[in-house]
């Protein structure tokens, strides 16, 4: 698989949920970052993390929004990342006042990153992680009726598999044909159990 994933990425972060719009050209060293509510009454929140380049997504569901959660999930979406081969230089996050705290300025300063902002009220300059939130909610939190948000949780480390399984796919295929893959609609993958 990291034959596929670039050496170095970036990644975004935010926490709204709307937009569909792109980034703009991916570039190595990228990530986009976003933390959305999947269940108000649970006080369960999804944070999400993708590569610009290769869209390789990493999520966590905390328990807040909080700057010590950023923090905490963005150490974990470096270390996943690098352990993919990726080299993560810059992050992209929205205004959320979590990611305009000093503590996580500090640990962007800390683990070599340059942090950049979205724009105030757009959330399609986050369009990926936006696509992606929109994509997770469709197809994972809300797919089926789950009994509890625990039971949720739990498939979520399948679902993100499969997903992630996909993109790299689909990059494969674009880089080997120099075409995208006639289908566009997404076919279930076995994940792991």
């Amino acid at each position: 698989m990291s034959a596929s994933i670039p050496v170095s990425s970036s990644i975004s972060i935010s926490r709204n949920s709307a937009g569909s719009a792109l980034w703009g050209t991916a570039s190595p060293g990228d990530i986009l970052a976003r933390s959305t509510a999947i269940s108000a009454s649970a006080g369960k929140f999804v944070h999400v993390c993708i590569d610009d380049a290769s869209r390789v997504a990493f999520v966590q569901v905390m328990p807040d929004q909080r700057k010590e959660s950023a923090v905490a999930f963005l150490e974990a979406a470096i270390a996943y990342y690098a352990n993919l081969g990726i080299k993560v230089q810059r992050v992209m996050t929205d205004n959320g006042s979590c990611y305009r705290s000093k503590a996580f300025r500090a640990a962007c300063k800390r683990l070599g990153l340059r942090q950049i902002f979205t724009r105030p009220y757009t959330p399609k300059t986050n369009g990926k992680a936006e696509r992606f939130i929109q994509t997770s909610l469709r197809e994972w939190a809300y797919a089926r009726a789950y009994n509890t948000s625990h039971e949720r949780t739990a498939e979520l480390p399948r679902w993100l598999h499969r997903y992630n399984l996909a993109q790299t796919t689909w990059q494969l295929t674009i880089k080997t044909t120099h075409q995208p893959p006639r289908l566009r609609s997404r076919q279930p993958i076995e994940a792991p159990h």
